[in-house]
């Protein structure tokens, strides 16, 4: 067992007009202030120039370089947005619109291409930067269809799958020639939301090696899913870590879908760290257990607390749940020599 790094944090939620959010050396100054050792960096044109830094090495020894000034490495890309855009439903095309640069809007072919580019060169970019995960959306076509009224015809959810795969399998191939592993964060409104909708697209790109899972437990408390047992079940395939907390508190007037409300009022609400219900003792146990030795990740979103507090809180929660293993069993002390006669005898053979 080795060591989860940690603690880090997701800076997407705290990109601003004012310092210090509004450039990379200045969150960089501010992370660290606060005991974070990593930032896990959205690709938005404030911080980095994603295009840039997939062919320039020299750019990229620059942005380590400003991130290594503040003490802190870089845990993951993220193309959260760009992802998203890979894969759109007509139906949500006006509302996702606005991840894609203005000259691309009303465009849907356009934006799709450009979005798969843009995760090209997410995979170039991490490999200079040094990087092994990347964090991601998988996009969705089917998600409209999520609960079946009107029944699904034979057939839909195959036909989306492979379309799906189709979009993703050269990216995916992309990410295997730089040695990054992509990591989908199974997230409500994509097709890859649940263990069993990770398992069908796994499937639809004949397992591929890169293909793998961002483990963010506030999403599966929203759905009412086993977030421990799918530590035991999809463990090979975890590679990233979102530390978000989540409740869930269903009433007489709605439950898991939310009943269109503000977040403040529905039953399933994210919070900040140690504010929900989530064991991430029990979390942090498994992922050691297992082998996890990615970067545990702070990703702030709560509809109560503000930012900077839970930011300043999300660094100490993380540091006290990170588990240095043990490197010997604890009744060693008990331990006697092997012997073959011995244990024979103890099972009745001659």
């Amino acid at each position: 067992m080795k060591k989860i790094k940690g603690p880090a944090i997701f800076l997407a939620q705290f990109i601003g007009d004012e310092t210090p959010f509004n450039d990379l050396p200045s969150l960089c100054q501010w992370a660290a202030g606060l005991g974070y050792k990593g930032i896990q960096l959205p690709t938005d044109p404030k911080l980095i120039d994603l295009s840039k830094a997939a062919i320039s090495q020299s750019y990229c020894d620059e942005i380590k370089a400003i991130v290594a000034e503040a003490g802190l490495e870089i845990t993951e890309l993220s193309t959260h947005l760009q992802g998203q855009l890979v894969a759109v439903h007509p139906a949500y095309d006006k509302m996702f619109d606005g991840f894609a640069p203005e000259a691309l809007r009303n465009n849907p072919s356009a934006r799709t291409e450009w979005a798969i580019e843009q995760l090209k060169c997410a995979a170039k970019a991490s490999e200079r930067l040094g990087l092994k995960a990347h964090a991601t959306f998988s996009g969705a076509l089917l998600w409209h269809t999520f609960y079946p009224w009107p029944q699904r015809p034979p057939g839909l959810v195959e036909l989306g799958f492979e379309e799906l795969a189709n979009r993703w399998l050269p990216i995916l191939d992309a990410f295997d020639e730089a040695g990054v592993d992509v990591c989908y964060e199974l997230h409500p409104g994509e097709d890859l939301h649940d263990g069993a909708s990770f398992e069908r697209f796994l499937e639809a790109v004949n397992n591929h090696p890169r293909a793998n899972i961002l483990y963010d437990p506030s999403h599966f408390v929203l759905q009412q899913l086993d977030y421990l047992a799918f530590i035991d079940i999809y463990h090979d395939r975890i590679k990233a870590f979102h530390v978000k907390d989540a409740e869930f508190n269903p009433s007489g007037r709605s439950g898991v879908y939310g009943g269109y409300q503000s977040w403040q009022d529905r039953p399933g609400r994210f919070r900040s760290l140690g504010d929900g219900q989530i064991n991430f003792k029990a979390i942090f146990s498994k992922l050691t257990q297992y082998g996890f030795t990615g970067w545990a990740v702070l990703e702030w979103e709560c509809c109560i607390k503000h930012p900077e507090d839970g930011a300043k809180e999300g660094a100490i929660f993380i540091a006290q749940h990170l588990i240095n293993p043990t490197d010997k069993a604890f009744d060693n002390f008990a331990a006697v020599a092997t012997d073959n006669n011995v244990n024979k005898s103890l099972l009745g053979l001659k």
